[in-house]
């Protein structure tokens, strides 16, 4: 019976080998090679192929924080944006701790104020980006009564300040659209949290208040798919980076990636989603080591000069998102004004002139 009930065990031992031997075994070579295969024909969509310059409409980004660091008088620069370089969209950062310097319900819309009613002097459409984080380091511009305040309490005040926000300007013509806070899911800046939940709360608050204009929630153009913020607002907004300081390594970089990755995977976004991407921050000033202030032009000129300049222009058509707003408009006027070297910013101007009469 004993010697039975061995053998029985050992011949199901083996039959089980046998299966796993004679039909996991090449189950599992398929599996793997099906994986492979799948990862190489995504490579060769989204780097191989050439992208042809697409005609392209260029904005501008502006922060008077920027402006204020850089030792400029921000309403100057502004102005010169306008006036000078002739932007016709401008994409304005709404720093919390400027609008809302105290821990009150109050908050100062005075620099807003002033902005807005400028551009339409000028003919000017604006997107406004609001939230705790956005465009400008330290990028989380949290005021300095709400630090100390738990999550929940800072979350709270963050809703207050895109409800009154939102309110003042929703029926301004001025405005064209809402940017929610500024690379959400980016793990970059002085932030005490990121919050996907959150991020959603918000956007639905800003399309209750305001279902008139299109919402754009933003993403790092190299370090992400897009596909959490392509699933969140009406607008998938990327940033370009092309040469930069990478702390992490003590290098400066170039980043490989080539113009019909973007553009591959904004044909992802648009399939999934059926919403468009556009450029909400191409490189147009440098990324160094140190802060701008305290760099030579030589250590500047390595990530960003007038040839580089053309080239991330060139770049950007071959993209074919069709609008990019720049970044640097604030570093433009300084060159010109206090280090005398107006190049870029002469540049910047024939660009936007041939957009305009296009």
């Amino acid at each position: 019976m004993i010697t039975r009930l061995f053998n029985l065990v050992i011949s199901s031992f083996q039959f089980d080998i046998f299966c796993y031997t004679g039909y996991m075994e090449p189950l599992l070579k398929y599996i793997i090679i099906f994986i492979i295969t799948a990862i190489l024909i995504l490579c060769i969509y989204l780097f191989v192929g050439e992208s042809s310059p697409k005609k392209t409409s260029w904005g501008i980004n502006y922060s008077t924080k920027q402006a204020v660091f850089l030792g400029l008088e921000p309403k100057e620069v502004y102005i010169s944006l306008l006036e000078d370089l002739r932007f016709k969209d401008i994409k304005i950062s709404v720093h919390w701790d400027l609008l809302q310097p105290v821990g009150t319900d109050e908050y100062d819309f005075t620099e807003l104020d002033w902005q807005i009613e400028k551009a339409k002097e000028y003919d000017a459409k604006v997107v406004l980006a609001i939230g705790m984080k956005t465009p400008r380091w330290p990028e989380c511009h949290m005021p300095q009564w709400a630090r100390n305040m738990d999550k929940r309490s800072q979350q709270e005040s963050i809703i207050k300040m895109l409800t009154a926000i939102v309110d003042r300007y929703k029926d301004d013509k001025a405005v064209s659209a809402w940017q929610v806070e500024n690379e959400p899911f980016l793990r970059f800046g002085a932030c005490p949290w990121i919050d996907g939940n959150f991020l959603k709360q918000e956007v639905a608050l800003v399309k209750a208040l305001d279902p008139s204009r299109e919402v754009i929630v933003t993403d790092s153009g190299e370090m992400s798919l897009w596909l959490r913020v392509g699933s969140i607002g009406d607008v998938v907004g990327v940033t370009t980076y092309r040469k930069v300081w990478q702390q992490n390594f003590g290098i400066y970089i170039d980043y490989f990636l080539p113009p019909i990755y973007y553009q591959r995977r904004a044909e992802i976004i648009n399939w999934l989603y059926g919403k468009k991407v556009i450029g909400t921050e191409l490189q147009a000033e440098p990324w160094c080591k140190n802060s701008i202030i305290n760099t030579s032009q030589e250590e500047q000129a390595k990530t960003l000069d007038l040839e580089q300049f053309k080239k991330n222009i060139e770049f950007a058509k071959r993209m074919g998102f069709g609008k990019f707003y720049l970044w640097g408009g604030e570093w433009w006027y300084w060159q010109k004004e206090v280090n005398n070297r107006p190049e870029i910013w002469e540049e910047v101007k024939k660009i936007v002139e041939e957009d305009n009469n296009q």
